[in-house]
């Protein structure tokens, strides 16, 4: 090789590993902006679901696309902000794990770039979609919302808790639409009257709401305590399972870590199954799929976990037929 063909040969190096060619290689990389309610270091094994999904589909973070997250760190008014960064930063694709208010304030934000929820509530009482077969617009993704599922909750509390006569039912009454929300009610009460038990709708918009809430279920004299979650209240999880247990209150939601957190059971959707298809989902968009054509999909794994410390803190005999259901006892 002559001297000339070598030097200019080793000045292309040179320059692909010069800071600003690696820097001009990582934008040619597709970029996904995660928009999370939470910390970086909270609930590590949703974004870890989330990047098991895209590797299951060809990308691996660093190497052949890029994540940008941004992190509300329970402050859910920063949600637009956020989403307006990762827009601006010029990303191909947004996905939301903070459920609707996340999913709202990104479709606020662009009608352009695609976005997917990780878990929302129910999309089309919400708004989020046209209709779930046919999203239209620019966003689709993963509801964990399935009305029965609020009736199956009270059921299971009135197996553990068979002298319940009143349940306690804890909701964030700006969490979702108004539409939204009666309907969540609709199936509360129905069930309800269904297992011969009543119903006390309790609200609280947040932790500073708690110690309120927690007298007003006291002075109904509720047996039993059913939450609705949403990030606000996933974000205080432990605040909630705590006054549960200073109230003596069997209580059950619907996210496994409620019952990590001494919750006496949870009953609801795999959210880690939710987050890796929502990466399955980001993975087809970067090929080149359209969320106006990628169907809503529900939740189609379950989980059901029981926390026998709670269980015996309070007196109650698990029937051996629920143990045998369930999907984790802790011990």
């Amino acid at each position: 090789m002559r001297r000339r063909d070598f030097l200019s040969t080793f000045a292309a190096s040179a320059a692909l590993l010069s800071p600003a060619a690696s820097a001009q290689q990582q934008k040619l990389l597709p970029v996904i902006g995660y928009l999370g309610a939470g910390w970086p270091d909270a609930r590590v094994w949703v974004a870890d679901a989330f990047r098991q999904g895209l590797m299951e589909n060809g990308y691996v973070e660093g190497r052949n696309v890029a994540i940008e997250y941004r992190w509300a760190e329970g402050k859910t008014e920063r949600f637009p902000e956020l989403a307006a960064e990762l827009v601006a930063r010029g990303v191909d694709v947004i996905v939301t794990f903070g459920g609707t208010l996340s999913a709202q304030a990104a479709q606020r934000t662009t009608t352009r770039v695609p976005i997917v929820f990780q878990s929302a509530g129910d999309p089309l009482a919400e708004g989020l979609v046209a209709s779930l077969a046919r999203p239209g617009g620019n966003m689709t993704g993963l509801s964990f919302f399935a009305p029965e599922l609020i009736g199956k909750r009270l059921e299971l509390l009135k197996q553990v808790a068979p002298e319940t006569k009143l349940i306690a039912l804890l909701i964030k009454p700006d969490s979702v639409p108004d539409r939204a929300r009666e309907v969540r009610l609709r199936e509360a009460e129905a069930s309800a009257r269904a297992l011969g038990i009543g119903l006390r709708v309790v609200e609280a918009r947040g932790p500073e709401d708690f110690d309120r809430a927690f007298s007003e279920m006291s002075e109904a004299r509720a047996d039993a305590l059913s939450v609705l979650l949403t990030p606000v209240y996933s974000l205080a999880m432990r605040r909630i399972t705590e006054l549960a247990a200073k109230n003596r209150l069997p209580a059950v939601s619907e996210a496994r870590d409620f019952a990590d957190s001494g919750g006496l059971m949870a009953y609801g959707p795999s959210f880690a199954d939710l987050a890796r298809r929502a990466g399955i989902y980001a993975a087809k968009i970067l090929k080149g799929a359209k969320p106006a054509d990628l169907p809503v999909e529900q939740p189609t794994k379950f989980e059901l976990i029981i926390n026998m410390k709670t269980a015996k803190v309070l007196g109650l005999t698990v029937p051996q037929s629920l143990l045998a259901r369930a999907d984790e006892v802790i011990e």
